[in-house]
């Protein structure tokens, strides 16, 4: 689908903007950015496409990555850093160095809680986040519930500290043994999508008493092997784009009911 088709139906479904990595090449590059102006899309910029083995290229990609981002002026940079068998020493130095960029473009860049990654656990981002003040996080909490396999109920610790230092939220739906449920809708799938929806409505109280503009989700339901397939016809057994609208509406009238109500009582208490 082209760009131009794809975000004329993003708009149309009720979206406030996107999240997307981008080419380097600067024609390809103008063209989603200005289809995005053209239908008054905002943009969040997400880095994924970085995974060289080798510490020292993997450092030199993940410069060109995040740069290249940045140039597109968006919203801000969600990346997806490191690897899960790097040092902590080499991971810090590249949020460090994501730290330097941000200071450098003016962007702000935040780093996404994901399986492979120097986050990809629950346990394991507590102790980056307690050794570097500033770390900030995209919580996509799902890839935890299936690293863990559990909901995380005995590590509350270490999830409560994740969404102290939350500043986007991925609204996928997880589970003990896949970090994607097949249709949040289903009753049986209930416990996973309360669980999420717990941990995202600490994010968003938090934000309210931090007198946050807002608070930004991406819903991200993904595509095959995210989303399950049917035996041999390989028919995703749900639609993709469904379950995100779902998923964008219940949250935005989630989220703007309780705003709405935090409003009424800070009225009535005055």
């Amino acid at each position: 689908m082209e760009w131009d088709v794809f975000l004329q139906r993003v708009k149309q479904a009720g979206y406030d903007g996107i999240e997307a990595g981008l080419p380097i090449d600067e024609k390809e590059k103008a063209l989603i950015l200005n289809s995005l102006e053209k239908h008054g899309l905002k943009f969040i910029a997400q880095h994924y496409e970085t995974v060289e083995k080798k510490f020292d290229l993997h450092y030199q990609q993940y410069e060109q990555r995040l740069r290249n981002l940045a140039s597109a002026k968006p919203l801000f940079i969600n990346t997806q850093t490191g690897k899960d068998y790097y040092t902590f020493e080499q991971n810090k130095q590249l949020i460090d160095f994501a730290r330097n960029i941000s200071e450098d473009t003016g962007v702000k860049i935040i780093h996404e809680t994901h399986r492979g990654k120097f986050s990809f656990a629950a346990h394991i981002t507590s102790r980056y986040l307690h050794k570097i003040d500033d770390l900030r996080i995209t919580l996509d909490i799902s890839h935890w519930c299936n690293t863990a396999e559990s909901f995380l109920h005995d590590q509350q610790e270490a999830v409560d500290l994740a969404i102290s230092r939350t500043d986007h939220i991925h609204s996928r739906v997880g589970y003990p043994e896949g970090p994607q449920v097949s249709d949040p809708r289903a009753p049986e799938w209930q416990e996973a999508l309360d669980f999420h929806l717990q941990c995202w409505d600490k994010v968003h109280a938090l934000k309210q008493n931090e007198n946050a503009a807002h608070l930004t989700i991406t819903s991200e339901f993904g595509a095959p092997p995210y989303l399950p397939l049917l035996p041999y016809t390989k028919q995703p057994v749900v639609s993709q784009w469904d379950v995100n609208v779902f998923m964008m509406n219940l949250l935005k009238e989630r989220y703007s009911m309780r705003t709405k109500s935090q409003e009424s009582r800070a009225k009535t208490e005055k």
